[in-house]
């Protein structure tokens, strides 16, 4: 064992971290997380557009407390699924801000949205812009947080 070649040390260490990087791939968060997160942002456009703001205020706090919870406890990487239980370090501690800064984008996608969309004189503007963002993050959330993980290398 003390006389390992470089180079076949090298390849070694080579695929360990692939295989490595391949785990920590598959770290994310499930695609219903992402269709739920899309019919919230429906019901938050709707509550938006047809309640009064303390209505819309307190639905958008509990929403966000609510996926600041399930979120946490989904992107530590870990629970993903049973078969496979990942350290934080392989799931990758950039991962919520990640996610973090890709909620941002989505709420001001939505807001600007809105206002064009209100802009224009289309009724409901909120609405509609809840379900074009909504569509966004129900069919493309995960494939967008892929590129967002490999741009950020999180």
């Amino acid at each position: 064992m003390d006389n390992i070649p470089a180079d076949q040390a090298r390849a070694a260490l080579d695929v360990a971290e692939r295989a490595q990087q391949h785990v920590a791939d598959e770290v994310g968060l499930p695609r219903g997380y992402w269709w739920a997160m899309a019919a919230g942002w429906i019901v938050l456009g709707v509550l938006g557009s047809e309640t009064p703001a303390w209505v819309a205020g307190t639905a958008t706090f509990v929403f966000g407390a609510g996926h600041a919870a399930l979120a946490s406890r989904l992107l530590d990487g870990r629970r993903r699924t049973g078969g496979v239980q990942v350290s934080a370090a392989v799931a990758g501690r950039r991962l919520p801000l990640v996610v973090i800064g890709m909620l941002v984008v989505l709420v001001a996608l939505t807001v600007l949205a809105g206002l064009a969309l209100d802009a224009d004189g289309a009724g409901h503007a909120a609405i509609w812009a809840a379900v074009l963002v909504a569509s966004v993050i129900g069919f493309g959330g995960p494939e967008i947080l892929r590129v967002l993980r490999r741009w950020v290398r999180a």
